[in-house]
């Protein structure tokens, strides 16, 4: 495990590494992407249909391309009842949390009558992106689909790759207790196409949320303006901050937990001290011996997994706002004082019991989170990003009056003399005289 001094050459380096360690804009993948896109958006079901028998290894057609009622209750019969009181019990904090999200429209009248105002209106139909393939995580499924569901949106559509062509299990059970409407066993850059162009089978959405692989991401990315998007997600990462107070233990083993993700998973840990530095490292090699995802996780670290000894928790804070995490753990004896110089952070997670797990299944907060720096301006998942707004303006006469003239002169300005006559002729005698 790295141990690196803040002020050292080498942190610039490492920070340099993790910053550009996302691969979904290599110039290769994304000229697959294109292809992929290209295919789908001449060809429909027949190129998702091609798709998915080269990258999924099952056949589907215009028949079993969605799950059918039998198909879902067939896998909802496989979830163990535990594992469906474990989902409710997610679905139920995550619905109350952010139920607190919801919004209305508003409007204003000013003393000539004028009125302006704004519509909030859910989007009419969503789409999800579930992995199911190597990994699946029906906890993002909840984390997409119920803040659609509270905004209003009419319609729920998943998109999930499936193992020899049945849905996972803990998917469907996941989809039913959020709400989802209908299931598509199609994944990949070839799904997000279909979503985002519609095909004979596969409906258009207007929205397309949930992480992916890089190549789900990219295909996002290239789909945008077509169709809205969450936002590109990349590797995921942690960063905590610890001082003297925190527990050795506590810290290694959320840094395991991110680093088990994948091997481009990143998790650092600040600390001034350096005692707390070398406990950490020590607890990680500890800790390391016994997980089934081992070899995993030491890829992970060796490559973006790190120790940084700072100044002080001031310098450290610093750092993570330049770091701008996904997610971001205070392990420091105050951790309420520390947050207030927080500016740049997905979700911040306050405390040594309070580790990230909890927000990835049961706390309520969403845990699908800007990466790779992006919370510098981007935000978690939430309600707001299912509406979208409309401007309402409502002028009478006197009101038009009292503008007409700067109007028409700021029309004139930009050389746009249809929109100045547009005006002129609503302030003319023969118009007042009709």
């Amino acid at each position: 495990m790295k141990i690196l001094q803040a002020d050292a050459p080498e942190f610039v380096d490492f920070f340099r590494q993790l910053r550009q360690r996302g691969s979904a804009f290599e110039p290769e993948l994304l000229s697959t992407v294109v292809e992929i896109i290209r295919n789908v958006t001449l060809r429909g079901d027949e190129a998702v249909f091609e798709y998915t028998a080269k990258f999924d290894g099952h056949v589907l057609t215009a028949g079993t391309i969605e799950a059918g009622d039998e198909e879902k209750k067939e896998a909802l019969a496989r979830v163990s009842p535990q594992d469906m009181d474990v989902l409710q019990l997610a679905s139920s904090r995550i619905e109350k949390y952010h139920r607190h999200q919801t919004a209305e429209g508003w409007s204003m009248t000013d003393k000539d009558g004028s009125r302006l105002g704004q519509r909030l209106l859910p989007l009419a139909r969503v789409g999800i992106y579930a992995p199911g393939g190597k990994a699946f995580y029906p906890s993002t499924l909840l984390m997409a689909a119920i803040p659609a569901r509270i905004a209003g949106v009419k319609e729920v559509v998943l998109v999930t790759p499936c193992r020899d062509g049945k849905i996972v299990p803990l998917i469907a059970a996941a989809a039913s207790v959020s709400g989802v409407d209908r299931i598509f066993k199609i994944g990949g850059a070839q799904a997000v196409a279909a979503l985002a162009y519609g095909t004979a089978c596969v409906p258009r959405v207007d929205k397309i949320v949930g992480p992916g692989n890089a190549y789900v991401a990219a295909a996002k990315k290239l789909v945008f303006g077509q169709v809205a998007i969450d936002m590109i997600a990349g590797p995921s990462e942690v960063l905590i901050i610890a001082d003297d107070t925190a527990r050795p233990a506590f810290a290694a083993a959320d840094m395991l937990a991110q680093a088990e993700h994948d091997e481009m998973a990143a998790a650092v840990l600040l600390t001034p001290s350096a005692d707390m530095a070398r406990r950490v490292a020590f607890e990680i090699q500890k800790q390391i011996r016994d997980l089934p995802k081992k070899e995993i996780v030491e890829k992970s670290l060796a490559r973006y997994g790190a120790i940084i000894v700072t100044a002080g928790i001031g310098q450290a804070v610093e750092l993570s706002n330049l770091f701008a995490p996904e997610h971001l753990e205070l392990m420091v004896e105050n951790p309420e004082s520390v947050l207030e110089g927080v500016i740049n952070a997905g979700s911040v997670f306050l405390g040594s019991y309070t580790p990230e797990a909890l927000g990835d299944y049961i706390a309520g907060t969403n845990h699908i989170l800007p990466t790779e720096g992006t919370a510098r301006f981007s935000s978690p998942l939430g309600v707001y990003d299912f509406y979208k707004r409309m401007s309402v303006l409502s002028f009478p006469r006197n009101a038009f009056d009292g503008l007409s003239a700067q109007t028409e002169h700021f029309a004139r300005m930009e050389g746009l003399d249809a929109h100045a006559n547009s005006v002129r002729v609503r302030t003319s005698r023969e118009s007042r005289d009709e």
